[in-house]
């Protein structure tokens, strides 16, 4: 069987090898064709795939090294789980500064996609807190790779969507916390004009902003949705009540049956998330799995969508482009191809050290959509034209249609990063988007 996506595009490699020891990826060097890293492959679209060659699985690769409790420094192998690191971490009191909205990635998956969060406003991108990165090339090479060892290949790596070899380890900066719980503040929006009041109020008292969207929305109500807004509680016990806390509690047993999402479900959805809520704001103390990993409760759910699976569409509006951001809502709602999961959260001025890193000064807006061939992609196209004349650009992690032009037009870089690719290190996606136009 072909290895999956989460999105559920197939890969077509060859072959697969396990490193369950540090030792075995001696053996890069004897292994033929092209490789891969590949985590717990919850990349949406194509860039943890391969078509030929070898997938390195990475995620008995987990071990932890070394952990300063005084200062919240954490050494560990690449294929440790974000889900394993705060089990460990989090009732000695220190939190991963930068989670994606899963804890079941890996963090040699999240330094090579460079994982953005709700608070990328305060703490910018994962990549802005690894201290190190131990990387091995095709010919047997190991590197330690900082920014005062090997920076350029340090920083071609961070948001290097794996293509620069192996991460073995790493070394990231923990983030100090009192509590396990989140005081969250829920406030009900009427439209894409207050998001923009209430965001611009929210980024200087809260480290975590998002806001969840009703895409389908038109009109005066176009944009409308509900803003969450938190941080991270004071005092208690936090070992006692991060043992309290539940991950999983459910899973989706069978693929979705395909007409059960459509236009009409999706609108339904929407209007019932909305009014779920009946007051302008609700104040609730949460944990962190409801808080940060809301879709991590329900196990595999990709299978909503059915056997056809799903593509993410996730882009990035600088932040004076409002209006192409409203063309998007204009566009989406139109084409009926709504989406019930529609995030939508603005990026600070903090800079990433990775070359390839997404984020920018802007509003990145994230949406699930069933895939319907032909009709997915018309979509994605005509959506892809307005990001380009603003000057934004797509998420390579969650990409699965994404053009050569779309991609070097807003990656103007991808030349230069295109110097430190292992020559043995290829994808799908890459083979996708770096073809000459």
């Amino acid at each position: 069987m072909p290895t999956q996506s989460w999105g559920r595009i197939n890969g077509q490699e060859k072959d697969s090898k396990s490193l369950h020891w540090r030792k075995d990826a001696a053996k890069l060097p004897q292994w033929e064709g092209h490789v891969l890293p590949f985590g717990l492959g919850r990349s949406y679209g194509d860039s943890c795939l391969i078509d030929g060659g070898t997938l390195i699985r990475m995620q008995d690769l987990n071990k932890l090294r070394h952990f300063d409790a005084a200062t919240g420094r954490l050494s560990c192998e690449a294929g440790l789980s974000i889900a394993d690191l705060l089990k460990f971490s989090v009732p000695k009191g220190w939190m991963i500064p930068v989670t994606p909205g899963t804890k079941y990635v890996t963090l040699g998956g999240a330094i090579a996609n460079d994982v953005h969060g709700k608070n990328h406003h305060l703490r910018g991108t994962i990549g802005c807190h690894i201290l190190e990165i131990e990387l091995m090339r095709s010919n047997g090479e190991h590197l330690l790779c900082s920014l005062q060892n090997e920076e350029a290949l340090f920083r071609a790596t961070i948001g290097g969507l794996g293509l620069t070899g192996i991460i073995l380890s790493c070394t990231i900066q923990l983030m100090p916390i009192e509590s396990a719980w989140i005081d969250a503040e829920m406030i009900k929006m009427k439209n894409l004009e207050e998001f923009f009041e209430i965001d611009n109020t929210s980024d200087k008292d809260y480290e975590y902003t998002v806001a969840w969207i009703d895409c389908m929305a038109t009109g005066e109500n176009r944009g409308r949705g509900i803003f969450i807004r938190g941080n991270h509680a004071r005092g208690g016990d936090i070992r006692r009540d991060f043992k309290k806390q539940k991950g999983e509690i459910i899973r989706m047993p069978i693929d979705a049956p395909g007409f059960s999402l459509n236009k009409l479900s999706v609108k339904a959805f929407n209007f019932a998330y909305y009014n779920k809520q009946f007051s302008k704001l609700k104040m609730i103390r949460q944990g962190f799995d409801p808080f940060f990993y809301p879709l991590d409760s329900v196990g595999e759910w990709n299978r909503i969508y059915g056997k056809q699976g799903f593509l993410q569409y996730q882009c990035i509006i600088p932040t004076h482009r409002t209006d192409d951001l409203k063309q998007l809502f204009d566009v989406i709602a139109k084409s009926g191809q709504g989406s019930f999961l529609a995030v939508l959260k603005r990026f600070g001025t903090m800079k990433s050290p990775g070359l390839m890193s997404f984020p920018q000064p802007g509003y990145t807006l994230a949406l699930d959509f069933k895939n319907l061939g032909n009709k997915s992609a018309a979509l994605f196209a005509e959506l892809d034209k307005i990001v380009l004349r603003s000057g934004g650009r797509l998420y390579p992690a969650k990409d699965a249609l994404m053009s050569a032009l779309t991609f070097q037009t807003s990656y103007p870089q991808w030349q230069e990063f295109e110097k430190f690719i292992d020559p043995r290190f290829t994808s799908m996606f890459w083979e996708r988007v770096s073809t000459r136009v």
